[in-house]
Formats: structure tokens, C-alpha cells, sequence
């Protein structure tokens, strides 16, 4: 997976090579919490095992964030053909009033 990622890295955008992760939603006090979470020790063998996974906490934040943009779009699709579904009976609307009073 980081092969590849490295092999994509070239298709990202300008913003995404600059800017690649989200701006915390967390309060200060809240970051500073998890940092000191992260820096100690695991004592749990799972805990454990997860440090060797680091590496791929930036792949994780990448595919959530493609996913909350596909879940964006396919709200935003759906309400443009709502909104084109409307349109279109407010048109037919109009132009059988149209041929009625010719």
C-alpha cells in the first residue's frame, strides 16, 4: 500500500501535496492529550502490534477523506436531479398550458 501511494503521489493535486491532511477538529487541550497518549509505551500486545501500522495513518486520512468527498457528490447528484426532476414537470407544465390556449 505505501508503494502505491508513493507511485500515485505524482497524481495529487497542488492542494493535496500541500495541504494533505485535515485541520484537527480536536480543542487544544484535547491534542495535547493525544500526543501524550501517543508518546508513551504501549503495555497492550495490540497496542503493540498497531505501532508497527504508523506508517499508514496518512493512507488512512487520505481514503476517509475520498470518502466523505464521494458521499458529497452523491448527495449533490441527487439533489441536481431532484432539482432537474422539478424543472422538467414545471416545463411540461408550461407547455401544455401552452398548446391549450393556442
Amino acid at each position: 500500500i505505501l508503494r502505491l501511494a508513493e507511485m500515485c503521489r505524482r497524481l495529487e493535486t497542488e492542494e493535496e501535496k500541500v495541504l494533505p491532511f485535515y485541520a484537527s477538529s480536536l480543542a487544544e487541550k484535547e491534542q495535547q492529550d493525544a500526543r501524550g497518549a501517543l508518546e508513551k509505551t504501549p503495555s497492550e500486545p495490540l497496542a503493540q502490534a498497531m505501532q508497527d501500522y504508523v506508517g499508514l495513518e496518512r493512507f488512512w486520512q487520505r481514503f476517509n477523506k475520498a470518502k466523505l468527498e464521494e458521499k458529497a457528490l452523491e448527495q449533490a447528484r441527487a439533489a441536481l436531479a431532484n432539482k432537474n426532476q422539478n424543472l422538467r414537470a414545471l416545463l411540461q407544465q408550461y407547455l401544455t398550458g401552452a398548446t391549450i390556449n393556442q
